[in-house]
């Protein structure tokens, strides 16, 4: 017997644990004690269990078992994008259906959260004397630009070697750089279009938009034509204020917007081939030609790849237009091997040739660590173990907390990749069978880090 088959034995209390822990709307930014309730909750489970907690900033904390020996770390978020829409289960809550477990963070990442407190608890109860330190470590930030973890690390030290359940199996060595930038206009100019409102987070494909047109000018015809022979999803409404169009589309996680469909740029294509540039403005205009429904970067000269991390991707995830206000952000998830002065640069001489201001909101490097080292192999043995099978090593265009950790980390679960998650989407969920074959996993990896000598 495995020892990380030890974890099933906490079966139904992870799934209560679970359900709990889920209903948090933990959305950093939005809603502060949402985070602050789901951090004290896994502090006071830890307790329960008899392990040390400790809090080290208002955006993080950690659970600890053992002494001495090398640090090693085990990192997970318990901040959530928002639900957004179309969600068929109760967004902030634990549904079991069909074999699947639905909410918002069971994917990403409050499900491998509980799993790496339980893993402790597991080691702990089962009387394990590890040669080393064994940290699990929480934050509450990573969906924004993973602040939590520059404070955490500032008062903490490095661990020697640690891995993140954040992202898929197999093992993640690389991870594109991620630039994300807001782009405006001086005021808003636009004669025709008077609001424009899609997107709560950067990271994510907006499902949802709406333009309110305030012409009494405009043909009602032509624009539906114009929808008609478009791949959106468009609903006009006459109000007293003019004309309110609703676009619907598809979310997506912003490393893979081509998985998406967005219904901002979709709707900005429709008003931009039915009315002149003064008549939406400048910023509606830009994205019109700038990105042009792609998720490539094309129009903007940024298409591009390498043979490491794959292709660049663009996500224009939030716009906002009202009174003087104009302004929208994109996600840009670049190739490990390309420099991300080079494409800021390239972004932003575009930006300035429409006469667009263009500001840097969060940029991370990308991560390139050496694939033969002690972690990675045990991590290739604790999976191959559980699975019967060997350990994909492989890039990724998200972001985890393996950035933080300078080339000690990589990204290691804790989903699979035949199981469509819906991460950032509505109606995020996983396989059942599939989210204890990782507590199985992640428990015999820990187990391997906690006693491994040097």
């Amino acid at each position: 017997m495995l020892f990380g088959d030890k974890i099933l034995q906490y079966k139904e209390e992870i799934l209560e644990d679970l359900n709990t822990l889920l209903s948090f709307e933990s959305v950093d930014g939005e809603k502060e004690g949402e985070c602050s309730k789901a951090m004290d909750f896994i502090i006071k489970r830890a307790r329960d269990f008899g392990l040390e907690a400790e809090q080290v900033t208002d955006k993080s904390c950690h659970v600890q078992l053992g002494s001495g020996g090398k640090l090693c770390g085990v990192l997970s978020h318990l901040d959530v994008v928002p639900a957004g829409n179309n969600w068929t289960v109760i967004p902030f809550a634990l549904t079991r259906r069909d074999g699947r477990l639905y909410g918002r963070g069971v994917a990403d990442d409050k499900g491998a959260a509980l799993i790496n407190l339980y893993c402790l608890r597991a080691l702990k109860e089962n009387g394990v004397k590890g040669a080393n330190t064994l940290r699990a470590i929480f934050g509450t930030a990573e969906e924004t630009g993973m602040t939590d973890m520059d404070g955490y690390f500032a008062k903490m030290p490095l661990p020697d070697m640690a891995f993140t359940p954040d992202s898929d199996y197999g093992i993640c060595c690389a991870e594109k750089g991620i630039l994300h930038v807001c782009i405006s206009t001086p005021l808003n100019e636009a004669k025709v279009l008077s609001q424009f409102h899609s997107g709560k987070a950067i990271n994510a494909v907006p499902d949802l938009a709406y333009a309110m047109l305030d012409s009494s000018g405009y043909d009602e015809q032509m624009l539906m034509r114009l929808a008609d022979a478009s791949e959106g999803d468009f609903e006009f409404n006459y109000t007293i204020d003019g004309l309110m169009i609703i676009s619907r589309g598809k979310a997506s996680h912003a490393c893979e917007p081509q998985n998406g469909k967005n219904a901002a740029a979709l709707l900005i294509d429709l008003i931009c081939n039915a009315y002149d540039v003064p008549d939406v403005g400048r910023l509606c205009s830009f994205i019109d030609y700038a990105l042009n429904c792609e998720t490539n970067g094309r129009s903007l000269g940024l298409k591009m790849s390498d043979a490491i991390s794959g292709a660049l991707t663009v996500n224009l995830g939030i716009v906002h237009i009202e009174d003087q206000v104009a302004q929208a952000q994109f996600d840009i998830r670049y190739p490990v091997t390309v420099n991300g002065d080079y494409v800021l640069r390239q972004f932003r001489s575009v930006c300035e040739h429409s006469g667009l201001r263009c500001e840097v909101l969060h940029h991370e490097k990308p991560l390139n660590i050496e694939k033969d080292s002690q972690l990675i192999k045990i991590l290739c043995e604790a999976y191959e173990s559980v699975t019967g099978e060997p350990a994909e090593i492989y890039s990724t265009g998200g972001g985890t907390y393996a950035r933080k950790l300078g080339g000690r980390g990589v990204a290691f679960g804790p989903n699979f990749k035949t199981d469509c998650i819906n991460m950032h989407n509505a109606d995020e969920s996983v396989d059942e069978n599939n989210f204890f074959t990782h507590a199985q996993i992640c428990l015999e990896a820990m187990y391997r880090m906690f006693g491994c000598e040097s």
